[in-house]
């Protein structure tokens, strides 16, 4: 189909059999979507031998109106400011071999309660700070987990328990927002390891190797992480581009806001003509996890943007007008649904045509629709291979990418 896709445009091209009536029957269903998009990407999209990641992300769809279920003013890093709108929480599984990213569960995102300040220690009274009188001590692996945490790890176990046996996943992949000592315990308490990113001016100690002095308990750390003087042992790899110098750089680091200590590589780039430089920071739960993997793992999150363009963009997640909570919540699974239909689709066709995109497809569909419409206003149907060679001529309008000429 073409233009927006909402109920009444589906209707449109559904043809026989599918009314208006039967589309809004539909998006009032209740649908395991999770168990549907596993089945799809188990079949049809991974390989029994493929690396397979799991990484999560969130998107927020853009609305207006005021009876949306779910409607909240949510932070839109495509606006650079809080949008009215949804947000919906997508875990993908990650395909190391395909590079590409499927996602499996989308569930939506409600807004923080304010209240949840309350969690907070309070201040004595007179303005008097410090540790509340009574307070004991606690592991610090004992975390109390937020409402946003507790919610991501709810739905990790959910994709953890519907991939069973299948594939074995190690890693969760997520950006800066979980960055944190509570999100990595978080991922720990499910058996996973986390691969995220710190701040760049976060506080990094070495292990402390020297002394002991005898009294009191040994000391953990060490000197503080120099960001502008690394030692050259550390040095993994370097490479020049366009007068632009990575340098990468792996080491094992305390945090002293964390419990464990952490996996750290730290990617420097600097430029040759103006010495100005730049630095990542990126960690990982896993102490074994080479530098090459683990920021090869996390580049690989970036798949779900592209998940997340091809929905808003082809499949419906920007246009659906649905306000009731059921059908708001099948629209937005159906258009993710679509995402990983189109991946079996293009991956078959990108034998013959390499560059083959979304756009084609669609055009390659919509001219075949075309065909077999004009072909039953004929008084006399043709026969079967005629039909084949029209339908294929034709569909081979309106695309961008052509076929390449092997012969």
């Amino acid at each position: 189909m073409s233009g927006r896709v909402t109920m009444r445009g589906l209707s449109r091209w559904c043809g026989k059999g599918g009314s208006y009536r039967t589309i809004q029957r539909f998006f009032n269903t209740s649908v395991n979507w999770c168990h549907l998009q596993w089945l799809l990407i188990r079949h049809h999209l991974l390989d029994a031998e493929d690396v397979v990641l799991m990484s999560g992300d969130h998107v927020v769809v853009t609305k207006a109106g005021k009876t949306t279920y779910g409607l909240e003013r949510f932070f839109s890093s495509l606006y650079g400011k809080t949008v009215p709108g949804l947000c919906f929480l997508s875990l993908s599984l990650l395909s190391v071999k395909r590079r590409a990213s499927y996602p499996v569960l989308i569930e939506q995102v409600e807004k923080p309660c304010a209240p949840a300040m309350q969690d907070q220690p309070q201040q004595k009274s007179g303005g008097q700070r410090g540790r509340p009188k009574g307070s004991k001590n606690r592991h610090r692996r004992e975390v109390e987990l937020s409402p946003s945490l507790c919610f991501i790890q709810k739905q990790i176990k959910r994709l953890l328990k519907q991939i069973g046996d299948a594939f074995k996943v190690a890693y969760f992949i997520f950006d800066g927002e979980l960055g944190h000592h509570d999100a990595m315990q978080m991922v720990s308490q499910v058996g996973l390891h986390l691969i995220s990113k710190l701040r760049y001016n976060s506080a990094l100690y070495f292990p402390y190797d020297g002394p002991y002095w005898g009294r009191g308990p040994r000391r953990k750390y060490g000197q503080k992480l120099d960001d502008r003087n690394m030692a050259s042992e550390y040095l993994k790899a370097t490479f020049i581009d366009e007068d632009i110098e990575t340098s990468i750089y792996q080491m094992s680091l305390w945090h002293k806001k964390f419990s464990d200590m952490l996996n750290i590589v730290v990617i420097v780039k600097t430029h040759l003509k103006t010495s100005k430089t730049a630095h990542v920071v990126l960690f990982s739960s896993d102490l074994t996890l080479g530098y090459d993997q683990l920021i090869d793992y996390y580049r690989l999150r970036f798949q779900l943007e592209f998940n997340f363009r091809d929905a808003k963009q082809y499949w419906g997640l920007e246009d659906f007008m649905n306000v009731n909570e059921q059908p708001v919540y099948n629209s937005a699974n159906l258009a993710m649904f679509m995402v990983n239909v189109s991946h079996a689709l293009i991956g078959a066709m990108r034998v013959q045509w390499p560059a083959f995109s979304v756009n084609d497809l669609k055009a390659w569909f919509r001219g075949q629709k075309y065909v077999v419409e004009t072909l039953k206003l004929l008084p006399v149907m043709p026969d079967s291979v005629f039909i084949d060679q029209v339908v294929s001529q034709m569909a081979e309008l309106g695309r961008v990418n052509h076929a390449v000429n092997t012969t």
